[in-house]
Order: C-alpha cells, then sequence, then structure tokens
C-alpha cells in the first residue's frame, strides 16, 4: 500500500519526468507556469568547482544555465537528452572548446549565449543542428577569425554578437548576406531584421570592410547595430578612426601592365625588366625564369603616385645564358596575374671599320652616341664633327682599343678596376700657357721623367667620343695645337707614350678665351685712346693757338721791323762818319754775339733805355 501511495505522489508533485531526472545537487531547479498553461523548468548551476556540465539533468528543462564554473570543454551530445530546451546560457565559464556535436538533437533551441569566455574558435556547423536558432552571443571572447563557411547557418539568427573579440575582418560572403538586408533582396527562409555587435574589435581597415562600412553609412531599417561607431585597430595610421570617416576602396584582383613583351640585348649590357601591376589592395610582385633556373639579377619594388606597384628585375652584364622567358606575377587575395617577357641576349656585331669598333664599345656601356661624360658630369649634347686639327708635333695616331676602352672608363667617372702603374703619375701641373682662334699651348711638370721620356697628348670637342692623339719628342713638357675650331670647348690629357692618363693629368680650355681676350683688348684700345683724346685735346689745342697767334704777330710785325732795322742801319752809319773808329771798334761784335743778342724790333723799343742809358742790340 506504502508503494502505491509513493507513486501517486510523485505523480501529483514530478510526473514521470521527475522521476527519471532528480535537480543535480550542485544545482538549483524551478518550475514555471507558462501563459498557455504548460509547464516549464529552468535549472541553474553555478559551482565554481563545477568541471563538466551535470550528467542528470531532468528532461523536462527548458532553460539551462551554468555561469561561473570552472568548465572548460563540452563533451560532444551532451544535450541531447533534453529536447525540450529552448534556451541554453554558458557565460563566464572557463570554456575554450566546444565539440561540433554539441547542439546535437536541440531542434528547439532559440537562444545560444557563451560570453565571457574563452573560446578561439566556434564551431559554426553545430548550428545546422539548431535549425530554429534565432540568439547567438558570442561576446567577449578570443575568436580572430569568423570563416566564409559560417555565413550558411546564421542566415535564421536575429541577433548576433561579436563584440569584445580579436576580430580583424569579416567574410565577403557574411558581408554579402547582410547586404541583402539593404537593398530587400533575402535569401529564402531568412529573417529580414537583425541585431549586429561588433564593436571593440581590431578591426583592419582596408577594402575587405568596403561593404561593412557602407552598410554603417547607410541607414538600414532591417539592420540595427548595437554600437555604430566602430573605430580601426590598424594600419598604424588609421587606429582610433571611425569607420563613418574612411574613403575606402573597393577591393579588386590585381592586373598586369608589362613595360615590354620582348627584349634583344647584346653581351654585357645591363637590362632592366619592368612589371607593374594595379589592384586593391595593392598586389604583391615576384619574378621567376619560365625554365625553372635561379635569376641572375635582383628585384627592386616601387609604387607610383597613382598607386600601382612595379617591379624591376636588374640583370647586370647579360650572357646568353640569360636569354629566355621570365615570368612576372602579381597576387593578392583576390586572385594571382601573370604575364610573360622574353630576352634574347645577342653577341656584338664586329666590324674592320674603327668607327664601327668604337660603336659597339659605346653600346656594351650603355651609352648614347651622341653623348659624353666627363669628371662624372653627363654631357647629353650633340657636339657636331669638327675638321681635322694640326698641329706643330707629328700627325696624331688614332688610341688603340684599350685605350679607347680606358678612354671611355676615365670620362665616364668609372673606378679603374687594376692600379695603374707608377709612371702614370710623372705628369703634373699640366696648365694652359696661351690659346688664340686656332691653336692652344700646354706645359707640363714631369719631375720623375729622363729625357728618354715621351709624351703622348690626348685632346677632343668636349663631348665627342673621338680623341685624337699627338706624340711629343722625348724629353720635351710643351707643345701647340693647331688647327683648332674657334668658341669650342676641349679637353686634352697628356700622359706617359702607352699608358692611360688620369683626371688629374686632364684639362679643360675653350678658344672662347681667346676670342674673348682680343675682343677685350680691342676694347681696352679703343677707350684708352678715346680717354687720351679726351684728356690730351684741350692742351694741344692751347700750345697750337698760342704758336698761331705769335706767328701771326711776327708776320704783321715783319714789315716795321724791316723799316726800323734800315734806319738803325743809317744811323750807326752816320755816327760811324762822324765818330770815327773808336766807336766802330765798340760796336764790332762776333757774329755769334750778334745772334744771341738778336731782338725783335718791337723788343728793341721797349729795352731801347733803361735807367736813363742807351743800348746797343744787332738784329739778323
Amino acid at each position: 500500500m506504502w508503494v502505491a501511495v509513493g507513486i501517486l505522489w510523485l505523480l501529483a508533485f514530478g510526473g514521470p519526468y521527475q522521476a527519471r531526472g532528480f535537480c543535480p545537487s550542485q544545482c538549483s531547479c524551478s518550475l514555471h507556469i507558462l501563459g498557455d498553461g504548460s509547464k516549464a523548468r529552468t535549472v541553474i548551476c553555478s559551482d565554481p568547482d563545477m568541471t563538466l556540465p551535470p550528467a542528470s539533468i531532468p528532461l523536462d528543462t527548458c532553460r539551462l544555465r551554468l555561469e561561473r564554473t570552472a568548465i572548460r570543454r563540452v563533451p560532444g551530445e551532451a544535450f541531447r537528452s533534453l529536447a525540450r530546451l529552448e534556451q541554453l546560457w554558458l557565460p563566464f565559464n572557463a570554456l575554450s572548446e566546444l565539440s561540433v556535436l554539441m547542439l546535437r538533437g536541440l531542434h528547439h533551441l532559440r537562444e545560444l549565449r557563451l560570453p565571457g569566455n574563452h573560446l578561439l574558435t566556434f564551431p559554426w556547423a553545430a548550428l545546422r543542428d539548431a535549425p530554429q536558432m534565432q540568439l547567438l552571443d558570442l561576446q567577449a571572447n578570443r575568436l580572430s577569425v569568423v570563416p566564409p563557411e559560417a555565413a550558411r547557418f546564421l542566415g535564421n539568427l536575429t541577433f548576433l554578437d561579436l563584440s569584445s573579440n580579436q576580430l580583424m575582418r569579416l567574410p565577403q560572403e557574411l558581408l554579402l548576406t547582410w547586404a541583402h538586408l539593404k537593398t530587400g533582396s533575402f535569401f529564402p527562409g531568412h529573417h529580414t531584421r537583425l541585431v549586429l555587435g561588433l564593436q571593440d574589435n581590431p578591426w583592419v581597415c582596408d577594402c575587405r570592410l568596403y561593404e561593412l562600412v557602407h552598410l554603417l553609412d547607410d541607414w538600414v531599417p532591417n539592420l540595427v547595430f548595437i554600437e555604430a561607431r566602430l573605430k580601426c585597430g590598424s594600419p598604424r595610421s588609421l587606429a582610433g578612426v571611425a569607420f563613418s570617416q574612411l574613403e575606402l576602396r573597393k577591393c579588386q584582383g590585381p592586373e598586369l601592365h608589362p613595360g615590354v613583351t620582348s627584349i634583344i640585348s647584346p653581351v654585357g649590357s645591363t637590362v632592366l625588366l619592368r612589371c607593374g601591376a594595379t589592384g586593391v589592395p595593392g598586389p604583391e610582385m615576384s619574378w621567376r625564369r619560365a625554365n625553372g633556373h635561379p635569376l641572375n639579377g635582383t628585384v627592386h619594388q616601387e609604387v607610383s603616385s597613382d598607386g600601382s606597384s612595379w617591379s624591376l628585375l636588374d640583370l647586370p652584364a647579360v650572357s646568353p645564358l640569360d636569354s629566355g622567358d621570365y615570368i612576372c606575377q602579381a597576387q593578392n587575395f583576390l586572385g594571382a596575374s601573370e604575364t610573360l617577357i622574353s630576352l634574347l641576349v645577342t653577341e656584338p656585331q664586329t666590324s674592320t671599320e674603327h668607327s664601327g669598333l668604337q660603336g659597339a664599345l659605346l653600346a656594351r656601356m650603355g651609352e648614347s652616341l651622341e653623348a659624353a661624360a666627363y669628371n662624372n658630369k653627363l654631357v647629353a649634347r650633340h657636339i657636331p664633327r669638327v675638321p681635322e686639327p694640326e698641329a706643330s708635333a707629328p700627325l696624331p695616331s688614332v688610341p688603340s682599343l684599350k685605350e679607347e676602352l680606358t678612354l671611355h672608363h676615365l670620362q665616364l667617372g668609372a673606378p679603374d678596376g687594376q692600379e695603374e702603374p707608377q709612371d702614370a703619375q710623372m705628369v703634373r701641373s699640366l696648365k694652359v700657357v696661351g690659346d688664340t682662334y686656332h691653336s692652344v699651348s700646354l706645359v707640363w711638370k714631369a719631375s720623375q721623367a729622363g729625357n728618354a721620356t715621351a709624351f703622348s697628348v690626348l685632346y677632343a670637342v668636349f663631348g665627342q667620343r673621338d680623341m685624337r692623339r699627338v706624340l711629343v719628342p722625348e724629353g720635351k713638357t710643351s707643345i701647340t695645337i693647331q688647327g683648332l675650331v674657334p668658341k669650342t670647348k676641349y679637353v686634352a690629357c697628356v700622359c706617359a707614350r702607352g699608358l692611360v692618363p688620369r683626371q688629374e693629368q686632364c684639362v679643360l680650355f675653350s678658344t672662347d678665351a681667346a676670342v674673348e681676350a682680343e675682343g677685350s683688348q680691342r676694347l681696352i684700345n679703343v677707350v684708352v685712346i678715346s680717354v687720351a683724346a679726351v684728356i690730351a685735346l684741350p692742351p694741344t689745342l692751347l700750345v697750337c693757338c698760342g704758336a698761331l697767334r705769335r706767328r701771326c704777330r711776327k708776320c704783321r710785325a715783319r714789315g716795321s721791323t724791316e723799316a726800323t732795322g734800315a734806319a738803325y742801319v743809317h744811323l750807326e752809319r752816320l755816327r760811324h762818319s762822324e765818330d770815327g773808329s773808336e766807336l766802330l771798334s765798340q760796336n764790332s761784335l762776333s757774329e755769334a754775339d750778334r745772334l744771341l743778342s738778336a731782338r725783335s724790333s718791337l723788343d728793341s723799343q721797349a729795352l731801347g733805355v733803361r735807367g736813363g742809358r742807351h743800348l746797343h742790340e744787332y738784329f739778323c
């Protein structure tokens, strides 16, 4: 009878389910009567020593809440027997691992809350076993990635909280799903309203967030954000910047733009292969050979002002082994693109003419035929060919192939690979001592040279590739070069015969200096003559005018002088006849005295009486 009474008591207060599952000792259970009259059981477990979900949970449980426990993992099918479970809350535990089978059998589950745990990943495929799931709370975990396949299992959600995780990007598939909420085009069976929590994540603000930024910019009635002011976490230049202030570009796959598709180059030259690409984000570029051989060069990366990426493959001193196809590849997360560039290395063309040989040498050096360099400065101007100059020394000879190649290295400022002989240092203090329209005189010092040392002078129009050589006789340290072109710049180098000059053994001169000097001398002469004429003209005119005035006076007084002279002679003769010989002896003067004492008739009149005495004077 007591057994029957016990059965009736169980049926009255617990029913068959209570008989099959008692409330766990570490949990608290409560029974609620819903509005439709049905019963809903709630089980709450918060024992900090609990490490696994309890094994015996009442089967009629509708709400299960395990919080602030030491549970680290949820084994597969741990809640399969709870077919009536609608809300599963596991907040603020130590969960770091969830089984993909944890939701097996929970066909009525509508809410899954897992905030405040240590989850690095979430089994998104487990949502397949909960087709009525509408709320998923993963706040404050350690999620860093949401895989693209997650978008297939989130279509029924009306609430998704991914805030306070380590998310940097979201898959394009998931953003496309949310973009349909903006356009009004929805997937079949999907809900038309969604509440999103994405704040407090270190978002990488690049083109992959383009759709999300635009979702935040526009008002979408079917999409609500818990916190709309999302901020960038990286790159460093955008850290802390709100999404509303960003101007992002839409992602694009790489597109290649090769500079050229085929190159032919001679042996020994330097080849530069260029390959450009555009894409968002900027693609990573690389080079490889089609035959699999290693690259014989260096790769340089550049970014132009328009955002295009350029990759340059520098191949120095190419050989026939470098011939072949080179593949340039550009790649970003949207895909990769490749292009092919062919290189053919040819042997230089041989020629019996010296000019052809010089052209090949310049081609190997990679310089233009109309350019030269001196003292490390490139001269990019055309110098017309000048007539053959004549020199007072023997006729110029053409430098040898070795000398010419080294001279070009000298002009281009290239460092010599070998140390030059000590004899090349004999020439010192090369100077230009005189130049004219068509010639120049050079002198130098050679303290270590003997009388048997012979020198050579190499000269050319500055900027011209052909240099002429003049042989200097032995023991001579000066030379005059004739036949130069006026108003032209030249370079001349002096060295011991058979050696190559250094830069300090070369000198620049120009026939402009002679022309300017002669013109300056002419100008100086004209100025000096003009100044002298201006200064000397007034005194000269004064002297000439005084002389002319005295001459005119003499001419006017000549007639009166002759008459007065005759009267004096007559008086003297009269006195001579009256006084006798005594007067004659006193007045007899020598011819020299009479010439010295001769005065003009006008002066005699003024000086005839001085102090009351009568003076006698003679005129010729």
